[in-house]
C-alpha cells in the first residue's frame, strides 16, 4: 500500500508507540484493539511507520518499534502527554 500523501495524525501515532512501548511486540489485531482503531486504520499508519523505519514487523505479524520508533517515543509521546496530559482512547477511538 502507498504511503504517499498520508498524513498521520499525531495524537493516534503517538497512541500506537505508547502501545508498543508497553506491550513490546504484539499482532496487528492486538495493537489495534489496544490502541482503539479499526484494523483498516491502523494498517494505514503501520505501512506509513514501517516506510520511515519506526516499527518493523515480523513474518509472524508481531510489530515492534525500531530504535527509531524509541526514540519517536522519547520525543513525541512524552511532549504529548506532557502537554496534552493522557493519550486515553476516546469513545469511538479517534480522539
Amino acid at each position: 500500500m502507498s504511503t504517499e500523501g498520508f498524513k498521520p495524525n499525531l495524537y493516534v501515532l503517538a497512541r500506537i508507540i505508547n502501545t508498543l512501548m508497553g506491550n513490546g511486540g504484539m499482532r496487528r489485531t492486538n495493537l489495534a484493539t489496544a490502541s482503539g482503531l479499526s484494523y483498516d486504520k491502523l494498517q494505514r499508519y503501520l505501512d506509513w511507520m514501517t516506510s520511515k523505519g519506526l516499527v518493523v514487523i515480523d513474518g509472524d505479524g508481531y510489530v515492534k518499534l525500531t530504535n527509531d520508533g524509541v526514540r519517536a517515543y522519547e520525543e513525541l509521546v512524552k511532549w504529548v502527554i506532557k502537554y496534552v496530559g493522557s493519550l486515553k482512547v476516546g469513545r469511538y477511538g479517534e480522539g
